[in-house]
This record gives C-alpha cells, structure tokens and sequence, in this order.
C-alpha cells in the first residue's frame, strides 16, 4: 500500500509486518507548513515570479559571484607568492646541474623501460614496482 513521502517505515522482525508512523508534528505544524512559515510570504510557484523579481535575484546573485571572485583572486595571488613556477625551478636545478623530473616523465620512461626488449628480466620487475608506486599516487 503507498504511504505518504517522508513516512517513516519499519519491518517488524517479531511479528513480520511492516509498520509506516506518518510524520510527526510539533504543535500541528508538517514539514511542509514549517517551510512556508520559514518562507514566509513568499510563493514558491515558479509561474508566480515576476520578471522583476527575477532580475533582481539575478543581480544579487552576480554581485555575490564578484565578490567571491575578489576573495579568490587574493588568495590565488598569496598562493603565487608562496610558491614558485615549475618552470623557474627547472632553471634553477639547471644551473646547479640538478635534473628535476616530474612524476609524468619518471613513469614514461619506466614504462619504456619495460616495454623495451634490451631490458633484462629484473629491470622489467624494478620498473613495474617503480611504475606501482608512481600510480598508486596517482
């Protein structure tokens, strides 16, 4: 038998029924008459709007998009300044004669290493245990 949404259904493992209680209320009050106090007047009907209504809801929400935007822009611009460009530390490492690998390009040569047919049998086995390591970060 249907019951009402948001009924609260049980099955009874003594007796085998199932059981549905409908929706508790404080002082009379559904769910549902809760929400419309909330909103107060408000007529949620999407065909209620006016296209007023809806221009204004709409300039608010852009204006709380820009805001957001300055507030990201300013943590992105701190980030930048804490941290460097890959790029630049590649240079820098150059200039010490440091080769700086990303992990991309470890895992492309561990798999040519394994699928080259000069490579022996152990360097085949270190480079799958190499490339698990590099995937399971991933």
């Amino acid at each position: 038998q249907a019951v009402p949404a948001g009924s609260h259904v049980r099955l009874n493992l003594q007796t085998g029924a199932r059981e549905a209680k409908l929706l508790d209320t404080e002082n009379g009050d559904t769910r549902e008459e809760k929400r419309r106090k909330r909103l107060g007047k408000v007529d949620v009907d999407a065909s209620s709007f006016t296209s007023q209504e809806l221009k204004k809801a709409l300039a608010k929400m852009k204006e709380n998009e820009k805001a957001e935007r300055k507030v990201r822009g300013a943590h992105e611009e701190e980030v930048r300044k804490k941290f460097r460009p890959i790029e630049q530390l590649k240079e820098e490492f150059e200039k010490l004669n440091v080769k700086m690998e990303t992990d991309y390009e470890i895992m492309v040569q561990l798999i040519s290493t394994f699928n080259s047919s000069v490579s022996t049998l152990d360097e085949k086995v270190a480079a799958l245990y190499d490339l698990e390591y590099y995937v399971h970060q991933v």
